[in-house]
């Protein structure tokens, strides 16, 4: 009598590895980017490089996997920008959302704007972001709110300018994130109009006693 095959199914301790793995990756990828060397996530996790590259052969497949939930909410963003029946609206939710989810997660700006080859998934994703985002930027210029010459690079230049924000803690962070996103909003805007802008965040580079 043939003994009956039984499914292959990870033991434990190997996904209590994987999980590790991720939440070490999610954590130097957030506040480091995507330089960290594979190894130092090895070392966070408390496993070693051999059982890290058993569950990831690539940095961009340990970063789409670390990246899943941020690509999940950067598609709800685009989802209800696109749902709003205003335009300009919807363009000006996005921004604010889009700079407030980078500004949390270097990482995840890296790795947004990177050409990411070999991580299929990701890029699909990307993509897909990307292309609603143009979608609704065209609904803006067609109602005549965006200016007509933005192209899909300013976004691209926003989110790279806006990771390049140091401030002296993470709540600071999103708060100059914020503020960016006005000034970026205003600048987008087709016909100019002065908006309250969202309180001052000390940044990393304003030293003691500098006033502007």
């Amino acid at each position: 009598m043939a003994t009956p095959r039984l499914s292959r199914i990870p033991r434990s301790d190997a996904l209590d590895n994987r999980e590790r793995i991720l939440e070490a990756a999610r954590a130097l990828f957030a506040t480091e980017g995507l330089n960290v060397p594979l190894r130092e996530v090895a070392r966070r996790a408390e496993v070693g490089p051999a059982t890290l590259y058993r569950h990831f052969p690539t940095k961009e497949i340990l970063a789409t996997e670390a990246f899943a939930d941020q690509m999940r909410t950067c598609h709800l963003v685009v989802d209800e920008g696109l749902a709003d029946p205003d335009p300009w609206r919807g363009f000006c939710s996005v921004i604010e959302k889009i700079c407030e989810l980078h500004s949390r997660d270097r990482g995840f700006t890296a790795a947004f704007v990177s050409a990411f080859p070999k991580a299929v998934d990701f890029t699909a994703d990307r993509d897909y972001a990307l292309k609603a985002i143009a979608e609704l930027a065209g609904r803006a210029k067609d109602a005549g709110n965006l200016r007509p010459d933005f192209v899909l690079d300013d976004l691209i230049l926003m989110l790279m300018a806006n990771n390049g924000i140091q401030a002296a803690s993470a709540a600071a962070q999103v708060a100059a994130s914020r503020r960016f996103a006005a000034l970026v909003i205003q600048a987008f805007r087709a016909v100019p109009k002065q908006a309250p802008l969202p309180p001052v965040a000390r940044l990393a580079l304003v030293m003691p006693g500098m006033t502007l």
